[in-house]
C-alpha cells in the first residue's frame, strides 16, 4: 500500500510545512553568507600578516605524533579522510588518548595549513610553555650532567630554529635560550621544522641575553660565541659547564653578547663562502661537545 502524504495532512498543514521548508532555505542562505564573510576576513589577516602568528595548530605527521607521545594538550585533530600510513597509527593514538578527531576533505586541510605541507593532519594545541633558565639548568641537574645550553642571538627564521632544536634533542643538549623581541619563536613552522623535538627540546624566554651570559657566567658555566675569527671548534676544550652563542643570520653575535662571552669557536671553510647557515654551524658545535662529552 502506497501512504498519499498530500491526501493525508491539511491544508493549514500544507501552509506550516512550507513556511518550514522557507525558513530552512533562508538559514541555509545566511550560513553560506556567514560562510563567505569568515573566508573574507581570513584572507584579508593573511594578506596583513607575512608569517601567521597562531600558534595553537601544528602540522604534519612527525610534529603531531610527538605531541601525542609527549602528553601536550591536545584539543582537536584534523584528519585527510581516507589517507593511509602513518595516519592510521595516529587515529589509534587519538583513540586510545579519547581525543576527539575529525575526517576532512583535501581542501579543507589545505585552508587550515595556509599553504604549508600538511601530510593529511593537523592537530589544535595548547600554547607552547616556555620554561626559565633555571628550568634547563635544574634539567641538567637531575641528569647528573654538566649544563649544555644554546643561546640563540636574534635567530629570525623559524626554520633555523626548528632545524636547532632537531639538532639539541639529538646532541643532548639540556636546552635553548631564546630573546623574547626581535627574534623567532615557538610557532607551527618551528614546530615541524623540528619534526616534533620541540616537545623534548626546553626553550627559555629571556628579556636581554648579554645579562644572560653574565648571570650564567656567575654560575660556573663557560661561554662561547660562533665567530669566525675564534679558536677552531675541534681544538677547543668543550668539557663541563658550556653554553654557545650562535648569532642571527647575516649579521651575527651582537658586539656587546660576543664581549661577555668567554672565547670563540671558528669553524673551517675551504670554499668560496666563508661562513655557515646557523643551523648548520649550530650543528657542527652542538656534535663536537657531543663527542668531547664521550
Amino acid at each position: 500500500m502506497i501512504w498519499n502524504w498530500s491526501a493525508s495532512v491539511t491544508p493549514l498543514q500544507r501552509k506550516v510545512y512550507r513556511i518550514s521548508l522557507q525558513n530552512i532555505g533562508e538559514n541555509k542562505l545566511k550560513d553560506i553568507q556567514r560562510g563567505q564573510n569568515k573566508y573574507k576576513e581570513e584572507k584579508q589577516s593573511k594578506n596583513e600578516e607575512v608569517v601567521p602568528e597562531n600558534e595553537n595548530i601544528i602540522i604534519g605527521r612527525n610534529p603531531v605524533m610527538e605531541a601525542l607521545k609527549s602528553g601536550r594538550e591536545i584539543e582537536k585533530l584534523v584528519i585527510l579522510k581516507d589517507a593511509e600510513g602513518s595516519i592510521k597509527k595516529i587515529i589509534g593514538m587519538a583513540k586510545e588518548k579519547k581525543l576527539h578527531y575529525q575526517l576532512v576533505d583535501k581542501a579543507a586541510l589545505e585552508r587550515i595549513a595556509d599553504g604549508r605541507v600538511h601530510q593529511g593532519v593537523a592537530a589544535v594545541v595548547s600554547n607552547y610553555e616556555y620554561c626559565d633558565v633555571e628550568d634547563i639548568l635544574e634539567k641538567a641537574r637531575e641528569k647528573g650532567e654538566d649544563p649544555f645550553l644554546i643561546i640563540l642571538d636574534g635567530i629570525e627564521d623559524p626554520h633555523n630554529l626548528g632545524a636547532i632544536i632537531r639538532t639539541a634533542d639529538g646532541a643532548g643538549a639540556h636546552g635553548i635560550i631564546i630573546p623574547k623581541r626581535r627574534a623567532a619563536g615557538i610557532t607551527d613552522v618551528v614546530v615541524k621544522a623540528s619534526a616534533g623535538a620541540v616537545e623534548y627540546v626546553s626553550v627559555a624566554k629571556v628579556s636581554n641575553i648579554a645579562q644572560t651570559v653574565d648571570k650564567l657566567k656567575e654560575l660556573g658555566v663557560w661561554v662561547g660565541a660562533c665567530d669566525m675569527g675564534g679558536t677552531e671548534y675541534h681544538k677547543a676544550d668543550l668539557r663541563g659547564k658550556i653554553a654557545l652563542v650562535i648569532g642571527a643570520e647575516g649579521q651575527g653575535i651582537s658586539r656587546l653578547v660576543k664581549e661577555k662571552c668567554d672565547f670563540s669557536l671558528s669553524i673551517p671553510m675551504c670554499g668560496k663562502i666563508n661562513s655557515l647557515n646557523a643551523s648548520n654551524a649550530a650543528a657542527i658545535l652542538m656534535y663536537e661537545v657531543r663527542r668531547q662529552r664521550g
